[in-house]
């Protein structure tokens, strides 16, 4: 994928990753270029003055959606004796705008020949990620008087990208060029358009939230400072939490994605460059982060949700009456049905999930409506977990796909093949069942009982509903429970034998309550505790397990989401030190990539490597890895909302200072909260 020195913007759907020079020249196999709704606009975009490539001396993403680089020509030993730089300025609001400035430092006039080069192969993201570009349709380059339009057709699928500049230009079928005369101490300006279009049947434009021409940069800049403004402020006494809580609040405003159905309302895109579209776990799991912080995007997200819930069986889709969707995709794969993602449903968390949202929105917002809104989607959930999930009939969420040919195997959080064995390292058969989604769904039926009883006036629903909650708690701690080693098993297999590995999926039990009280502490004990904890995180898979490694994608690494619902569980139970040593460790970790968070970042052991070590192909800005400080600032804080007020029980990790949260919403209106945490006595004796 695009490495490290690659420049990204973007703005929701829609994003650009370049060169450090701004120039994009795409492999097929290589996320480069202009995507929006999961196609790739732009493959190639170079820059060259008088037939020469440029050099870059910086370059400086200024906002999210905003990046500068300055260039010269020649090579590094001609940089002091430059005569002449450009400066590329480049703003994306839902399309795409780029603007030239030459100037010239020579003592004597020049005549310049600048060109862009321009090219599209409308790859579908999903054919760059699988690294197949096998295109269908066909493609074509119209140069026109005034612009070039470069295009695709397959059949009623149709994408064009089209050129064209406000200074009068030559366009051939490979770019556009200008001849250009500059005076001493002379400069030149142009500023190029691009349009994307995804054109539908009936030629309707199928693209999502567009900005006019012209006017991005400023309704980009007016969105994002109202965003800020809504959003709480976080002060503190050392400045990195702030800092990474700035720098949250902006990768939240980025990947804030809205579908056309929702009329520019916005919900939580996974991740950059891949998961650039609504995930029905990652969303879900996003809005549960963010929620003291910015409570609009769980309205959002649950009514999209609830609307494209799943009403029929299809096993292409691996839909069933009830199931929350897993992915929605936009591209040519999913337009003609050659991946499933229109949208998916091979997920079996999301439904869960989002009856745990809805509750914990009502008990932040007070939205009754809402509440009462969803109640037929959130019964559809609760029987869709009884009726179709369970798969063996023993009262246990199972898993296992029913499209085999591209349908995912594992369809827990844990997704890559590898991610669920036994202790010697094997796979299970299928199906499979996962123990933290057999969590979600006791907490799934405890919070919608308060919910029946409380909004939908079904008492008796909600009495059964914990009935079956309690039996399930108590199946799950026999079943479950690895009684030699003092942890609960990854997941059962359909003999029932456990896959009897320590992994992080323990914090998210602690999370939804159906770890029994006596064995808490030792859940506690093994998060914190050296087979696990890195120092910067707990891995996702313990040492010493036959599969372990520190950098295996779910097999050692450490995700910060993972770690923000395990701290988030550790203070349902009062392990509030523990809990801070977490928050502390992911914290610390996010101060060594400037505040923002990868997906994945290495197991190694702190004192081993004295800086997280990043997972090579890690996608960032991702959202619940953007959404992780935030959840830890509310666990740190003991922000938990109780009978209409907002309680405040602090517990900050030692030396860590004084914290401030200020203008916290919800159905109390707007509140503060403050905490300082204890002086580290040992530091300040020695």
């Amino acid at each position: 994928m695009a490495g490290s020195n690659t420049v990204r913007i973007l703005d929701g759907n829609t994003f650009v990753v370049s060169e450090e020079t701004g120039d994009i020249e795409a492999t097929p196999t290589e996320p480069t270029g202009l995507f929006s709704i999961d196609t790739r606009y732009l493959s190639k975009w170079v820059l060259t003055v008088d037939g020469e490539r440029l050099n870059a001396l910086s370059y400086d993403d200024v906002q999210y959606y905003e990046a500068r680089f300055f260039l010269v020509p020649g090579v590094a030993t001609h940089y002091v004796d430059a005569k002449m730089s450009i400066i590329r300025e480049r703003v994306v609001g839902g399309s795409f705008r780029e603007t030239l400035t030459v100037m010239n430092h020579d003592e004597k006039a020049v005549d310049l020949e600048i060109r862009v080069d321009a090219g599209a192969d409308f790859a579908d993201l999903f054919q760059v990620k699988d690294e197949i570009l096998n295109k269908k349709g066909e493609l074509y380059a119209e140069a026109e008087p005034d612009r070039l339009r470069l295009g695709y057709r397959r059949g009623n699928f149709k994408r064009e990208t089209v050129v064209s500049a406000n200074q009068p230009a030559h366009y051939d079928n490979r770019g556009l060029a200008w001849t250009v005369h500059l005076e001493p101490n002379e400069q030149w300006d142009v500023t190029i358009e691009v349009e994307t279009f995804a054109i539908g049947p009936g030629g309707r434009d199928l693209r999502m939230g567009l900005r006019a021409h012209g006017t991005e940069r400023l309704a980009l800049q007016h969105d994002l400072q109202e965003w800020i403004d809504r959003a709480p402020k976080v002060n503190s006494e050392h400045g990195r939490i702030a800092a990474t809580y700035r720098r949250c609040l902006v990768d939240l405003a980025a990947l804030r994605f809205s579908p056309l159905s929702l009329g520019g309302q916005a919900l939580p895109a996974a991740g950059l460059p891949w998961f650039m579209t609504m995930f029905g776990r990652d969303s879900i799991l996003t809005c549960l982060q963010v929620l003291p912080f910015a409570p609009e995007m769980s309205r959002t997200t649950l009514r999209i949700l609830g609307a494209l819930q799943g009403t029929r069986f299809d096993d292409f889709r691996e839909e069933d009456p009830g199931r929350i969707l897993h992915e929605m995709r936009y591209g040519e794969t999913a337009a003609f049905e050659e991946q499933p993602h229109s949208p998916s449903y091979g997920s079996v968390d999301a439904t869960p999930l989002f009856v745990v949202l809805l509750d914990e929105y009502e008990r932040w917002s007070g939205d009754v409506a809402l509440v009462k809104e969803l109640e037929r989607e959130c019964r559809a959930a609760l029987k869709w977990i009884d009726d179709y999930a369970d798969l063996i009939g023993n009262g246990y969420i199972w898993y296992e796909r029913r499209n085999t040919e591209t349908g995912l195997e594992n369809q827990c959080w844990k997704d890559s093949w590898d991610s669920v064995s036994y202790a010697d390292g094997s796979l299970p058969p299928f199906p499979r069942a996962s123990c933290e989604v057999q969590g979600y769904a006791y907490d799934a039926k405890m919070r919608a009982a308060r919910l029946a009883r409380k909004f939908w006036g079904d008492p008796a629903y909600a009495d059964q509903l914990e009935r079956e909650a309690a039996e399930l708690k108590a199946r799950f701690n026999r079943d479950w429970w690895v009684a030699e080693g003092g942890f609960y098993a990854l997941a059962l297999d359909p003999e029932g034998r456990q896959c009897d590995v320590l992994s992080s999926n323990i914090g998210h039990l602690l999370w939804s309550g159906i770890v029994d009280d006596e064995r808490a502490p030792q859940i506690a004990a093994h998060l914190v505790g050296p087979r696990l904890w890195s120092g910067w995180g707990v891995r996702t898979l313990a040492e010493g397990e036959v599969r372990y490694n520190p950098i295996g994608y779910h097999n050692g690494t450490i995700w910060p989401f993972d770690n923000s619902f395990v701290a988030w569980g550790l203070r349902r139970y009062g392990f509030a030190e523990e809990a801070a040593t977490v928050a502390n460790g992911i914290l610390e970790a996010a101060t060594y990539f400037d505040g923002r968070l990868p997906e994945a970042f290495g197991g190694y052991q702190r004192e081993l490597t004295k800086f997280p070590v990043e997972y090579p192909t890690a996608c960032t800005p991702q959202a619940w890895s953007t959404g992780a400080p935030l959840l830890l600032i509310r666990t740190m804080l003991g922000l938990e909302p109780h009978e209409g007020h907002l309680a405040v029980d602090p517990r900050l990790p030692v030396g860590m200072g004084r914290i401030e949260v200020l203008d916290i919403p919800g159905r109390w209106g707007r509140v503060d909260a403050f905490a300082r945490g204890r002086l580290d006595l040992h530091n300040l004796a020695g």
